[in-house]
């Protein structure tokens, strides 16, 4: 799995140059047939379906679906929507209010945040080292009121030094389309599933 931008044209322009690379053994990646579609909700309810590309390695043969940055691993909802769930259960909501907020169903939301919850202290850990990687002078985010808040202060203030260290290269995304990048899709994993925060340029 490899997360791209959210240009079509300009992924397929990368990945026939030979500029993407393998995330296991940094080969170069090329064109390989497609995944099978998927559907996507945006914040507004729309919904649109896509036919993620596949790429296969020139070095170890792996092949590897590329997912757009709005989308996280598995998850049927744009990752702004996603975020915008966690950032109010950071604020103290529950699952019954955030998902009417959101015009989703409540146990949706509600196993959004027992995985983010499943996997908080390697995320907060993982994205202060980006943090503090991109800018060692960086102020540290104040402790939150718990665990999920940590967590999330820590991804925001991380994309903040993202956009500071490479601005016109990742303007357009969002807060929560950076962390899905650097994450590899994965914040919302299982807990125990191997994750690490990419921590040179994902994009």
């Amino acid at each position: 799995m490899l997360t791209v931008g959210k240009d079509v044209s300009q992924v397929e322009r990368r990945l026939s140059e030979g500029l993407l690379a393998c995330p296991d053994c940094s080969g170069r990646l090329g064109p390989w047939g497609h995944a099978r579609p998927r559907a996507l909700r945006g914040g507004d309810g729309s919904q649109w379906w896509r036919r993620p590309r596949r790429a296969r390695c020139s070095g170890c043969a792996r092949t590897h679906v590329l997912l757009p940055v709005r989308a996280l691993l598995r998850r049927a909802d744009v990752v702004e929507v996603i975020g915008a769930a966690l950032g109010l259960a950071a604020a103290g909501w529950g699952h019954r209010r955030i998902a009417e907020s959101l015009g989703r169903p409540a146990a949706t939301v509600r196993g959004w945040l027992r995985r983010f919850r499943g996997r908080v202290e390697s995320l907060r850990s993982g994205f202060t080292q980006l943090l503090v990687g991109l800018d060692p002078l960086a102020l540290l985010p104040q402790p939150a009121a718990s665990a999920l808040g940590d967590a999330v202060a820590a991804i925001l203030a991380a994309a903040v030094a993202v956009v500071r260290r490479w601005g016109d290269a990742v303007s357009g995304l969002s807060p929560w389309e950076l962390a899905a990048a650097v994450s590899s899709g994965r914040l919302l994993a299982p807990a125990g599933t191997p994750m690490s925060i990419n921590t040179s340029r994902p994009w």
